[in-house]
């Protein structure tokens, strides 16, 4: 695995074991998706969900993200993108925490030393050990909302399998959606608020 852009383009950096049931983020959609981002990344901070490889918070550390906070809750995947924030020379811009994203995240900003975040990127897993389709993608966004952990004007990107439905919760709206093979990527956002009423003109 390789950074694609940025400060440490063609940097390569360790992947997770290969027993693990982590599916990287493919080079075409972490391009893709970095493309659309570019305008955005500088000084971002960012929060990097099921983090696995820790490939998508890597890259934005590289293209310019001031901050990225990993959290996977598998700690040998923690251990993995220590080493590579460390092999990278991004030790004082990445941290990471175990925790599941599907529960209660509200610790995050506290944890972080962030109280936003400009980007937040999920990639819940498709599929279990078992080879079972799972449906974590609903739940996970609506701990985001919960927590309070998009920053106004952030983003919020979801990777998730073709036939998974995904209802947005109240909080977010979704404004994007690309394709790639079998995965959408969802891009969403807070919604703006409401125009006011008009009000008569006094008489």
């Amino acid at each position: 695995m390789r950074i694609l852009a940025g400060d440490s383009r063609g940097r390569r950096f360790k992947s997770v074991p290969k027993d693990l049931p982590v599916k990287p983020i493919s080079s075409r959609i972490k391009k893709s998706v970095f493309d659309i981002l570019r305008p955005r990344l500088a000084g971002a901070k960012v929060l990097d969900l099921y983090a696995g490889t820790g490939s998508v918070g890597l890259e934005a550390l590289s293209r310019g993200a001031e901050t990225c906070f990993f959290v996977d809750r598998d700690r040998r995947c923690l251990a993995v993108i220590e080493q590579n924030l460390k092999a990278l020379g991004f030790e004082s811009r990445g941290r990471t925490s175990f925790g599941d994203v599907l529960q209660d995240l509200s610790w995050i900003p506290f944890r972080a030393g962030v109280a936003a975040f400009d980007l937040v990127y999920l990639g819940p897993p498709y599929r279990d050990e078992r080879d079972v389709p799972l449906a974590f993608s609903t739940p996970s966004l609506a701990r985001v909302v919960e927590a309070g952990l998009l920053a106004p004007g952030g983003w919020a990107l979801l990777q998730h399998h073709v036939k998974e439905q995904v209802a947005v919760p109240a909080g977010l709206e979704r404004f994007r959606r690309e394709k790639y093979g079998d995965t959408f990527v969802d891009f969403h956002r807070r919604p703006a608020p409401a125009p006011a009423a008009p009000t008569d003109a006094a008489a």
